[in-house]
């Protein structure tokens, strides 16, 4: 079983990103330990809140350099995926740069603002990351922020705008969407991120 460590960002998704691979009979631990953290086989970064209270606790925490050099597939989950672009335009602060893009404003198009609800994701298609999720199948999505389409993008999904509901670059993942709050297709993401990436 790979020892799957879910990076202690001091966010409130924290505990239920642990139930979700509760569920799926996965042994997940939440730290901050950066031993625990390099050692690990897979890590796991969530994020709630804003891009510049999130870069604040990580270096108050002096995780930035240990997720920078991190060289295991990680996963960051909504604001921890934007957290892994150049920039947000949250605070106008700069995020950990693990990839190109931007985090901006959801474009106004006269919907409101947090997107919040159920959306479909329509995904590059043999992504290991997807193995075994219907194209087009429903996600949990809660943010104001997005990456739009760039080079990394894996995954998009539409309101008004396209926007990136997943992006990868090397050993570096993230999903804009809740996968532990996701159902069926969630949890089968989580478990791909364990047993195929």
């Amino acid at each position: 079983m790979p020892n799957i460590t879910i990076i202690d960002t001091g966010c409130a998704n924290l505990s239920s990103v642990k139930f979700a691979f509760d569920r799926l009979g996965i042994n997940a631990e939440i730290s901050r330990d950066l031993t625990k953290i390099q050692s690990a086989d897979k890590l796991l970064l969530p994020g709630v809140g804003t891009a510049q209270a999130a870069m604040r606790i990580l270096q108050e925490r002096d995780l930035i350099e240990t997720i920078r050099k991190a060289t295991q597939p990680m996963l960051g989950i909504c604001l921890g995926m934007q957290l892994m672009t150049e920039y947000s335009t949250e605070g106008n602060v700069p995020t950990l740069n693990l990839m190109n893009g931007r985090t901006e404003l959801i474009p106004d198009n006269g919907l409101p603002l947090p997107h919040m609800g159920w959306n479909r994701v329509e995904y590059r298609s043999d992504h290991p990351l997807f193995a075994d999720i219907e194209q087009g199948s429903y996600f949990y999505f809660v943010h104001s922020y997005a990456v739009l389409p760039n080079e990394n993008t894996i995954a998009t999904a539409d309101y008004g705008v396209l926007f990136s509901a997943a992006l990868q670059h090397k050993n570096f993942y993230g999903v804009q969407f809740h996968p532990e709050r996701s159902g069926k297709a969630g949890a089968q993401l989580l478990r791909n991120f364990v047993e195929n990436i």
